[in-house]
């Protein structure tokens, strides 16, 4: 799909740690500012039971997940938008990625700097939060002033756009991100051909220390309560905790970490799977005796565009689509049994797939 998300924060919150745990990768986690200067690039693992599920009835030769990929953006400060620190290059790597993970730290640890001498998430969303609006009033007036020279003609259409404009700065002057705006078709086209920084949808992540992973602490509370106008997810995770699963490479001795920790899974994991959901991704699967297989895809896709993930001669030369629901092949156990009970549907170019599709494309080129 091509679809990748951001960590973003100040510097020295815990990004290049959480990118770690969910790359497995090793990219520079130091206790100096700017660690990271040239973002690192990962591809993460989504992790999906239905999958597993999947592949216990079939016991096919592979098993395959799909997976998206994440960025480690360099620290950001205050006055970025005027290129302070690494500005420019920070705010240049955001506009390259489709959703944001905004890493906040909620920790006490006189042994890791903070850049701006206190903990305080709530001051350090707004610093960011700050810089990104900057960034795109700069870039809604620079379009605004070319709209009014093209309104000077007359057209309605270009005196409607100008109108637009006005209110997309208006809003962002406001301190509201462009995400929270409600525009009309016309301005929903303006606002996206415009790639704003603010319309990017976000998951905050409070990285939290180990004590505090399950229940929060007083810096969480206050930062749920500060974007809690905003509607976005909220997700707990100590950074040191999933270091050290990542260094474990016996499973069981992962799991019994785990439950010592008085967790279920990794906390990595809800950050995948939120960080999937906020890309509106969804998953269908392909199943066979050589393998087993989830495709990433947008949310509404149709089935020929869904086939086209596997390979564009399968979207150019569709004729059907057979779909079997997850739900019906484990309850019945195997292809055959779900034919058997009239379960598999055959659907045309119009089907919507839905999220767990276990699908087989028919074609011809």
């Amino acid at each position: 799909m091509g679809l990748k998300c951001g960590i973003v924060g100040l510097p020295n919150v815990g990004k290049s740690t959480l990118f770690n745990a969910l790359t497995s990768a090793k990219a520079l986690a130091a206790n100096y500012p700017f660690a990271t200067k040239e973002p690192n690039i990962g591809m993460i693992t989504v992790p999906d039971p239905r999958l597993e599920e999947l592949a216990k009835l079939i016991n096919p030769k592979a098993v395959l997940p799909t997976n998206i990929e994440i960025v480690d953006i360099a620290g950001l400060i205050k006055g970025a938008s005027k290129g302070e620190g690494l500005g420019n290059q920070f705010l240049a790597n955001i506009r390259e990625v489709d959703a944001i993970i905004h890493v906040v730290r909620c920790f006490d640890n006189d042994n890791v700097v903070h850049v701006d001498g206190q903990i305080n998430p709530v001051r350090d969303k707004e610093i960011i939060d700050t810089e990104l609006l900057l960034k795109d009033l700069e870039t809604v007036e620079k379009r605004l002033d070319r709209l009014r020279k093209l309104a000077k003609s007359g057209s309605k259409a270009d005196v409607a756009l100008v109108a637009i404009a006005e209110e997309i700065v208006r809003h962002l002057e406001k301190g509201q991100p462009a995400r929270t705006l409600e525009l009309s078709k016309e301005g929903d086209a303006l606002l996206k051909e415009m790639f704003l920084l603010t319309d990017k949808p976000v998951l905050y992540v409070c990285n939290v220390e180990e004590t505090a992973v399950l229940e929060g602490n007083a810096h969480t509370k206050a930062f749920q309560e500060a974007v809690a106008a905003e509607k976005a997810e909220v997700i707990l995770i100590s950074a040191a905790i999933e270091a050290e699963i990542i260094e474990l490479d016996d499973m069981d001795e992962r799991m019994m970490f785990l439950e010592e920790m008085g967790l279920s899974e990794p906390g990595v994991n809800r950050v995948i799977q939120a960080s999937y959901h906020l890309l509106n991704l969804i998953t269908y699967f392909t199943a066979g005796e050589k393998e087993v297989r989830a495709w990433t895809i947008t949310r509404g896709m149709l089935a020929p565009q869904a086939a086209g993930v596997i390979h564009s001669d399968f979207e150019k030369g569709f004729i059907r689509a057979e779909v079997i629901k997850y739900d019906d092949f484990i309850r019945l156990g195997s292809e055959a049994a779900v034919k058997e009970a009239g379960k598999m549907n055959v659907e045309g170019k119009e089907y919507v797939v839905q999220d767990a599709d276990v699908m087989h494309f028919r074609f011809n080129v």
